[in-house]
């Protein structure tokens, strides 16, 4: 079974794994602060259409930083995210460094509360195996 495409654009490709259960995320190329708070709105949306509540956000193809909408990524979005029903957050680290250092910055912006649905991966295979037990 192939996975259903929620949404699509140059930077992000949202899809949904039926089989599996999640959300798929794909970033992609450069981001910006326009492009991170567009994409995460769609990734709400989209989560909250398909009532699948357990997201794959994988960075491994960003390039460069994104720090601009760290703050909005940890204390605007991933709160809104839980609120509307979020279970699991698997987060693959991009291999730049500078799209690493972002991520660590918009977790350290997420309130405590939040944090323990969410888990970070240097790769995207130990993301799933993660979100299969979560």
């Amino acid at each position: 079974m192939r996975n259903e495409i929620l949404f699509r654009d140059s930077y992000i490709l949202i899809e949904l794994n039926h089989a599996e259960g999640w959300i798929y995320v794909n970033w992609r190329g450069y981001v910006n602060y326009d492009t991170v708070t567009s994409g995460c709105e769609k990734v709400l949306e989209c989560m909250q259409a398909s009532q699948c509540y357990k997201i794959l956000n994988d960075n491994s193809n960003v390039e460069g930083p994104w720090s601009a909408a760290s703050k909005f990524v940890g204390s605007d979005w991933i709160p809104r995210m839980r609120s509307a029903g979020m279970e699991c957050f698997a987060w693959v680290y991009s291999p730049s460094t500078f799209s690493r250092l972002s991520m660590d910055k918009a977790l350290k912006n997420t309130p405590e509360i939040h944090i323990e649905y969410i888990r970070t991966f240097g790769d995207v295979e130990h993301a799933m195996d993660w979100l299969r037990t979560c």
